[in-house]
């Protein structure tokens, strides 16, 4: 009897840890995070933020687009809309936001 007892643990184990992976796995935003901002900012910034109406923001620097971000989620920056956008936004999907569109082609 005593020789299933490592096996259980191993088994239990790995169970475990494959739990743990896959937690992780689904809570990570997507290297690509279209998807992810695609309801919010593509309306008015347009597809991967380029956009005709001067909305633009592929191709802006990621600290300017970062720190306007968290100015209308503070609060000291004021906008139609963006202040409720960027409240739904931890600071870490922002610096990935931001990130993002500094990558896209104008």
């Amino acid at each position: 009897m005593n020789r299933y007892i490592p096996t259980t643990l191993t088994l239990g184990l790995g169970l475990i840890l494959a739990g743990t992976g896959a937690v992780q796995a689904a809570t990570q935003l997507p290297e690509q995070p279209a998807p992810y901002f695609a309801g919010n900012c593509a309306n008015c910034h347009g597809t991967r933020g380029k956009t005709q109406t001067g909305l633009t923001l592929a191709g802006r620097d990621a600290n300017l687009l970062r720190e306007l971000l968290l100015s209308y989620k503070n609060g000291t920056r004021q906008g139609t809309i963006m202040n409720q956008h960027a409240k739904g936004y931890t600071d870490e999907e922002i610096a990935i936001l931001a990130d993002y569109f500094s990558k896209q082609k104008n």
